[in-house]
Formats: C-alpha cells, structure tokens, sequence
C-alpha cells in the first residue's frame, strides 16, 4: 500500500527559515502568513500540520537554535577549568550576537523584551530557558568550587547571576549594533571580577 504524499519542503531547512523569521520579528512581530512564506509552505494548515501551532513551532525553533547558532554554549561548558567557560561562553556570545550571517542579539534575550498577555506561553519558555541556563552556570561554578577550582570562599550563585546578567547585557548591546570588538572588550572586563586564588601559606 502506498504511503502518503511526501511534503513538498524539507523540514529542516523549513525550520531555519522560521528560525530567522522568529529571531528577526520576534514571538509577537511574526504572523503565520510570515511563516508560511519563509518556510516555503503552502498554507496555514499544512504548517499545522507539520509543526504544530504558532507556540509549538517556536518551542522547535528554539531547540534548532541552541542546536545551530547557540551551540557555542554546550561548547563552553566543556572547558577544563570554570573560567575557561565563563570566557568561553561569552566571548561566544559576542561573536554569535554579532554573526552577519544572522539576525544580531540572541532570540531567547530579544524574544522576551515586550509581550502581551496573548504570549503569555512563549514568555514563559524564554524565561524557563535563561533561568535553565543560569542554574548550569551556577551548577558548573560550584563543582569548581568543591574540586578546588574555584576558591573555597567564592560565591557561585553570585558569580552565576553577575556573568548570566553579562552575557544577556551582550546580546541587548549587539542589537543596538555594538561592535564584536566592543563586546570582546566587555567580556574581559568582566572578567576582572574573577575570584583570585587563594594565598599559598607561608
């Protein structure tokens, strides 16, 4: 027995294209009519039916993104040494926010700036997924803090609060067209704040 009518578009590419619909427009600018056209899909229906509603399609557009675009993330946290990660996750994020292959700043910070109540989901799969990503930050910092990594007296709530507030600052800063330069230079200031070791006993 024959199958059904293979989809005329490749649903990969399909979900890019609504990646950077999304990511230019925001949750609120972007219509179905916006998403039909750049998805190179027929009509409402057919987007339904192949990704759900508007809400269930920007909940995979955010996993394609820390999948494609965001994946520097994941990357950082692999570093060796806790500051090694810090750096690199936002040194990473000065250079994806400024990506000219790309919409500038991040979709998860941009995407949250103004809603209404309409929106209220979407609002909240943005905010669930910072807060996700501050509670790593904050996990990550304090196994550096038992391995001795961190020293003993460091504060990785603090610490996961102050980078995960830069590291959004850098994402608000290169949509209001910071330079990557600019941003480079942010991230190493920040760092200054970096808990010093502590004193070797005499």
């Amino acid at each position: 027995m024959a199958g059904g009518r293979p989809r005329a578009f490749d649903s990969e590419a399909a979900l890019d294209r609504a990646l950077e619909v999304f990511w230019r427009q925001g949750y609120e600018g972007t219509g179905i009519s916006d998403l039909t056209k750049a998805m190179g899909i027929n009509n409402a229906p057919s987007l339904y039916n192949a990704f759900g509603n508007k809400e269930q399609l920007f909940s995979k557009v955010l996993d394609r993104y820390a999948d494609g675009p965001a994946r520097y993330i994941r990357e950082a946290f692999d570093q060796p040494t806790a500051r090694a990660a810090v750096e690199a996750l936002l040194h990473g994020a000065a250079d994806a926010t400024t990506d000219p292959d790309h919409p500038r700043g991040c979709i998860t910070v941009q995407g949250a700036l103004a809603y209404s109540p309409g929106a209220t989901s979407a609002r909240e799969e943005l905010t669930a997924r910072r807060a996700a990503g501050e509670a790593a930050l904050r996990a990550r910092l304090e196994r550096a803090r038992d391995t001795g990594d961190l020293p003993a007296g460091a504060d990785p709530e603090g610490l996961a609060r102050y980078f995960t507030t830069i590291y959004q600052g850098i994402a608000v800063q290169a949509a209001g067209g910071a330079t990557r330069e600019q941003l480079h230079q942010i991230v190493d200031t920040a760092m200054t704040v970096w808990p010093a070791p502590a004193p070797t006993p005499a």
